[in-house]
């Protein structure tokens, strides 16, 4: 492997690295290296090569020498805040320099002004390579020699054992691959006994870190070469890319994050209207000792604080599951451990080993110039203190007493800090930095808690204990405000507050519309936790549960005594309201490796649902043993999810039967199936006359019908459950049902919103199973319908040409 000789990129200071005044660079956290303090505005190319990456805010590069090194230039310290002011990029990712290749132009006064340090670090970011510095701490002129870079032994990043399997794959998922994604994929390498690599362009990351795999900044539309190594490596790298081609599981149909709006630089990262008192909220870092007190006790020291936090993940909530499943990832991250184990074997402390693992992982995500990636970088800063406060002992130093009606004004929150606070006395949130994707915007959406993020470094400086207005959705933090205006938001406060109580007040009650029909409002569950949020609500019951739930994340499905025990504590958190079970669905974009599904051209097409089941007659065996032990006859309904014709739901019923026979349940079960296929739509009086009730779900349907596939951000924005076409077909599923007195219901997204509750109820449905949040606002619009009018809106709907027609009727029907 051949030496290159590094040049100065830029005239200036030549400095060892361990005295950049920061401890990411000075530690080598990122890789070994060297830095100049420039004294021109220009960087050059330091040698040939190639330019493997430049992020948008041009304050770095990062280049490929001809030896395969991976060198980062990185401008100043913590220049990404700029956002690219000062900066022009000379070069573009892809393109082949020269020594002296001009790559970077920026305003060196205007950098200097704002930035921590102009000190420009060169890092060599990949293993493998050792950089040998020429004579350090002197004046260099721009191309004069400064370091020797060189490839040692033994370097490469898979096991040395084994065939390699390579394959390629197009990431469509809009996001890219942020937390969630690539600890999906973390997850789902870990099951197999084999090395996987992701690579993008010239970059590679271990397919079981998700920091690694994050730091590649992975963008839609971007191509990846899986490589698989090992036993099961091809196995491996098929999963990872039936993964991917399924949309990575995200949720949203696979469309990107959603829109928020954005005025004056803030953006709405939670709608709502607050007024209340400024809260000025600083978190700071606990001190760590920089010195350890032996390598044995140290590494103890860090597994016992990994493993407690570990103990302490979990979530009242999906989003709150979800988030805690990412942290988990993070956690049991193989890039982050490794980098605290090689702290420690240093001689460092516990806490500032994980410190350092920490500061270097957000600092790789920081130089992908990636807004979204950059926003995941306060996850682990949450893990990083959370495990540090236990190390140090002031686990509890996160939570703050709080004022009625508290507006809480930070530069950033955590996700730990939010859930720290107490929400009955938190009116709104305000950030200085941060994003509306941040896992603390979804988890304050998910509360129903106002929140502005990006709002800017001014309001760090409203007086603590002012009054002020915020007003999430037109992006604006009045403080303070003039009286009339206090006035009129307090009003408007409180006309919500009123109009969300009452509604909330209601949801108790059993739902009727205004001329007596009874329609039933159920909730779509996925743990024993939502369904005791569900039933405070005003859940009467639980018209989805899915199982898939239990048969996700892991290398082995449930057993039948594991699955007996979730089922059991749902149907008592319902306390005895209807349990509606739906058999596993897994496939398309919920895939799993332990079942050794083959790999599909389009799984959405492919082997799922009630395919599934009836081709693993074992799997379903033990899922109906189970769902029968935990859930007394009289509360339970079990459903088949992707029927299309009679002869699936006859063999289904077979299979009821002899699970009910093995266990001696004798009365007979409830057992229906849903509507989200076209077929089954078409056929609906044939599989009502088998079927003991029907459920739409309005998301695969809509797909299916529509032929856009929910997973694929090219087609996503065409799927819209209010089209004309989707309609008609749940108007020929009402009309099978009525004909043999079945209960139609709907399950999916279009239950959850009020605005179709009318175009619904007209079209024969008598059961809506919603998401639990939506509750009280959907029983309170059905409230207010009449049978009548719903079965004229409905028709004028089904004549509609497009979904905007169809809104604009629904909407109609409201006003």
């Amino acid at each position: 492997m051949t030496d290159v000789v590094l040049q100065a990129p830029v005239r200036g200071w030549l400095t060892p690295l361990e005295e950049v005044p920061d401890p990411v660079f000075a530690e080598r956290m990122m890789g070994d290296g060297l830095a100049i303090d420039p004294l021109e505005n220009l960087i050059r190319a330091p040698a040939d090569a190639t330019v493997i990456s430049i992020p948008d805010t041009a304050h770095a590069v990062t280049l490929r020498l001809a030896n395969g090194a991976e060198l980062l230039i990185h401008i100043g310290l913590e220049t990404v805040a700029l956002g690219g002011k000062g900066f022009r990029a000379l070069c573009v990712a892809g393109e082949v320099v020269k020594a002296g290749d001009p790559l970077i132009e920026f305003d060196l006064a205007a950098v200097a002004a704002v930035a921590k340090s102009l000190v420009t670090p060169l890092i060599v970011a990949n293993e493998g390579f050792d950089l040998t510095p020429d004579r350090l701490s002197r004046p260099v002129r721009n191309g004069e020699p400064i370091a020797t870079v060189r490839g040692v032994a033994n370097a490469s990043a898979l096991s040395a054992e084994g065939e390699t399997y390579e394959r390629s794959v197009r990431v469509d998922a809009a996001n890219g691959l942020h937390a969630r994604p690539a600890a999906r994929i973390a997850a789902l390498v870990k099951s197999f006994p084999a090395d996987v690599s992701v690579a993008r362009a010239d970059r590679t990351a271990n397919a079981k870190s998700v920091v690694a795999l994050m730091g590649l900044g992975v963008r839609q539309g971007d191509e990846l070469r899986i490589i698989g190594r090992g036993s099961q490596g091809q196995a491996a790298a098929d999963a990872v890319v039936a993964l991917i081609e399924a949309g990575l599981g995200e949720e949203q149909s696979g469309a990107a994050l959603p829109v928020h709006a954005r005025r004056g630089g803030a953006v709405c990262a939670s709608p709502g209207l607050a007024v209340g008192t400024i809260v000025q909220f600083r978190a700071a870092d606990l001190t760590v000792e920089r010195d350890g007190k032996g390598l044995a006790r140290e590494r103890e020291l860090l597994a016992n604080a990994l493993n407690s936090v570990r103990g302490s993940l979990s979530g009242d909530s999906a989003v709150e599951a979800g988030l805690a499943e990412a942290h988990l990832e993070l956690l049991e991250d193989p890039e982050l451990n490794g980098a605290a184990a090689r702290q420690i074997a240093e001689g460092r402390s516990a806490g500032f080993a994980w410190r350092v693992a920490c500061e270097a992982a957000r600092e790789t995500l920081r130089a992908t110039g990636d807004a979204l990636l950059m926003e995941r970088a306060a996850d682990l800063l949450d893990i990083e203190r959370r495990v540090i406060a236990l190390l140090t002992g002031d686990a509890g130093s996160a939570s703050v007493d709080l004022p009625a009606e508290a507006l809480i004004v930070a530069p950033d929150l955590l996700p730990s800090e939010f859930l720290a606070l107490d929400r009955s006395r938190l009116a709104g949130i305000c950030t200085a930095e941060g994003g509306p994707t941040s896992h603390v915007a979804i988890l304050a959406a998910s509360a129903g808690i106002p929140m502005l993020a990006a709002a800017g470094p001014s309001v760090l400086q409203l007086p603590e204990g002012s009054v002020a207005i915020l007003d999430a959705e037109r992006c604006i933090l009045e403080a303070p405000p003039s009286p009339e205006r206090l006035q009129d938001a307090r009003a408007e406060v409180e006309e919500r507050r009123n109009r969300r109580s009452a509604e909330v007040e209601r949801a108790q009650e059993l739902c009727f519309t205004a001329d007596g029909a009874r329609i039933e409002v159920f909730a779509n569950l996925a743990s024993a936790a939502e369904a005791s949020s569900a039933v405070r609500a005003g859940a009467e019951g639980c018209g989805l549960l899915r199982t898939e739930f239990l048969f996700l994340g892991r290398d082995s499905a449930p057993d039948e005594e594991e699955q007996r025990a979730a089922y059991a504590k749902i149907a008592a958190a319902l306390d005895g309201r209807p349990l509606i079970v739906r058999t596993i669905d897994i496939g398309a974009d919920k895939q799993v490796s332990y079942l050794g599904v083959p790999r599909e051209e389009n799984p959405a097409l492919g082997l799922r649902g009630v395919r599934l089941n009836l081709a693993r007659p074992e799997l379903l065996q033990t899922q109906l043993r189970a769902v029968l032990r935990a859930v007394p006859t009289e509360q339970l309904r079990i459903m088949l999810p992707m029927i299309a014709d009679v002869s699936e739901l006859l063999e289904a019923r077979a299979a009821l039967e002899e699970a009910q026979r093995s266990v001696g349940v004798t009365d007979r079960v409830s057992l229906g199936i849903m509507i989200e296929t076209p077929a089954s739509a078409m056929l609906a009086r044939e599989l009502a006359a088998e079927a003991d009730f029907l459920s739409v779900g309005t998301n695969d349907l809509t797909q299916y019908t529509l032929a856009a596939d929910r997973t694929n951000a090219g087609v996503s924005g065409m799927i819209d459950a209010f089209h004309p076409a989707v309609l008609r077909l749940i108007d020929c599923a009402g009309e099978g049902a009525a004909a043999h007195g079945r209960c139609l219901a709907v399950c999916g997204g279009l239950a959850s919103d009020p605005l179709a509750a009318a175009l619904l109820i007209g079209l024969g449905v008598t059961e809506l199973s919603a998401a639990p949040a939506a509750i009280p606002a959907v029983k309170a619009v059905v409230r207010g319908l009449r049978t009548d009018q719903c079965r004229k809106v409905a028709k004028r709907a089904c004549a509609a040409a497009s979904a905007a027609e169809v809104r604009a009727v629904a909407a109609e029907a409201l006003s």
